[in-house]
């Protein structure tokens, strides 16, 4: 299978050319086509880029150096479920260190070295948090909102997208218990609704519920299954500016594309 990387420089594109030729060298059992895209220096031109690499699933190395251009690299990156490679700022980082001084003609740009490895942590952490409806009153800090009843895979999709950067909470929807007052205040935009079939999310809950000894009362009937997708499906229809996504049968990783191709598709609305 053909894989595709794409460089990103704000110059010639030489310094990221070379080092990368001289690491594929260890991989000549893989079939690379690389895309040089040099003297970049505006926004619209990373994303047409970004744009170009996502239809291949492409890898991104760069060696960009302006600092509104890293962090938009990076952010594009994320939604677009992209590996961005950063070659000039791991070593630049280590020669500020060893000269004790950031040279002077590239101000500010250290505070975004480590960007990605931070907001990782921090997006990980916050998802920890706020799992399974705990610490509602900092929702607002979400940058996604995932809604749904018992076994709608809140919970690993939440990890799985934070392991990407992103801020994830995840509230339950108990049958006959209304959705906490700060979810309605959210921007509709983060607030994306989990659902799926009763017959599935039956079996699901029955294997719960056996692990559990039993102990599960009638969580798993699929009586009460249907009544609590009801339930939520009410909740859901009331919010109408609300993503639904359909889980039955999908991986993690599919669930999180479709969320993700959701949220481009919001933010390149004009």
């Amino acid at each position: 299978m053909l894989q595709h990387i794409f460089v990103i420089s704000d110059g010639t594109g030489e310094t990221a050319k070379h080092s990368l030729r001289s690491a594929l060298v260890q991989f000549e059992v893989i079939d690379v086509q690389t895309h040089i895209r040099s003297n970049i220096r505006s926004e619209e031109q990373i994303k047409e880029i970004i744009e170009e690499a996502h239809l291949v699933s492409g890898l991104i190395v760069h060696t960009m150096v302006a600092k509104k251009l890293r962090h938009l690299i990076l952010e594009q990156g994320r939604l677009h479920e992209l590996r961005t490679i950063d070659l000039m700022g791991p070593l630049l980082a280590q020669l500020s260190n060893h000269f004790e001084n950031l040279p002077t003609e590239r101000p500010g740009i250290y505070q975004k070295l480590s960007r990605s490895y931070f907001q990782r942590i921090e997006a990980i952490e916050y998802t920890l948090r706020h799992d399974d409806g705990q610490h509602v009153e900092e929702l607002g800090g979400a940058d996604i909102v995932l809604l749904g009843v018992s076994r709608t895979f809140k919970t690993p999709l939440s990890v799985y997208m934070a392991y990407r950067g992103w801020r994830v909470a995840n509230v339950p929807i108990v049958l006959n218990i209304p959705v906490p007052d700060i979810v309605l205040k959210l921007p509709p935009e983060r607030v994306f609704c989990l659902t799926t079939i009763s017959g599935r999310l039956a079996e699901l809950r029955k294997a719960r519920d056996k692990y559990l000894g039993g102990l599960t009362g009638h969580y798993s009937s699929r009586s009460h299954v249907h009544e609590e997708l009801n339930y939520a499906s009410k909740i859901f229809r009331t919010h109408p500016k609300w993503t639904v996504i359909r889980v039955t049968n999908k991986p993690i990783e599919e669930i999180c594309s479709e969320i993700l191709a959701n949220i481009r598709r919001r933010k390149n609305k004009p």
